[in-house]
């Protein structure tokens, strides 16, 4: 198969991917920026290489358009899997106390609580729990210290946790930058204390 031909299938198999409905192959003419006649040749392979009983998903035609579909074969293995439970998203408190832990880690919660200005019980047992956030130790007083966890890291793509987005390119109004500042000094006055 020509180069010219295997990248057209590439870009029409992940434009199929990133499409929620079906898209008919003069869009994807258009998208690839190729004739009629290429696009006719690049769908007819991606048709041979999708074929039922091959891989997983396959290429349909409906509704004027192509899609992708998975092989009504993993119907069981898919129900399986689309029968868990989904995760709610984070609340408020947990974004916040998960910010806290990210970029002053390790911290105790009696320091997250300071920081928040109210109590992180419930946000930090809900990060504990979905694996986001793990403990690392024991303050010298006996509180549990946490950090984030590689589950962190997988669900927000960081390669590490020097990945982590500038704290100083957060754009707070007046107000909040008066109020942020003055728990962060606090906080860090009692760190630096302990």
């Amino acid at each position: 198969m020509e180069e010219d031909l295997k990248k057209t299938v590439r870009e029409i198999e992940a434009l199929l991917f990133l499409s929620s409905h079906p898209v008919s192959e003069i869009d994807l003419a258009e998208a690839c920026q190729v004739d009629a006649d290429h696009m006719a040749d690049a769908v007819a392979q991606l048709e041979r290489d999708l074929e039922p009983g091959n891989r997983g998903i396959q290429l349909r035609r409906v509704a004027g358009g192509l899609t992708l579909a998975t092989d009504p074969s993993t119907e069981a293995v898919a129900r399986r899997l689309l029968a868990k439970p989904r995760t709610p998203p984070l609340t408020q408190a947990q974004a916040e106390t998960l910010a806290i832990v990210a970029y002053l880690q390790p911290v105790s919660r009696p320091e997250i609580a300071r920081i928040r200005g109210v109590s992180s019980e419930s946000a930090v047992s809900s990060l504990s729990e979905r694996g986001l956030i793990e403990e690392s130790g024991r303050s010298r007083f006996g509180a549990t210290i946490y950090r984030t966890s590689a589950l962190f890291e997988k669900v927000f793509g960081l390669e590490g946790l020097d990945a982590l987005p500038d704290p100083t390119r957060f754009d707070p109004t007046p107000e909040d930058e008066r109020d942020l500042r003055e728990r962060l000094l606090a906080a860090g006055e009692q760190r630096a204390e302990t």
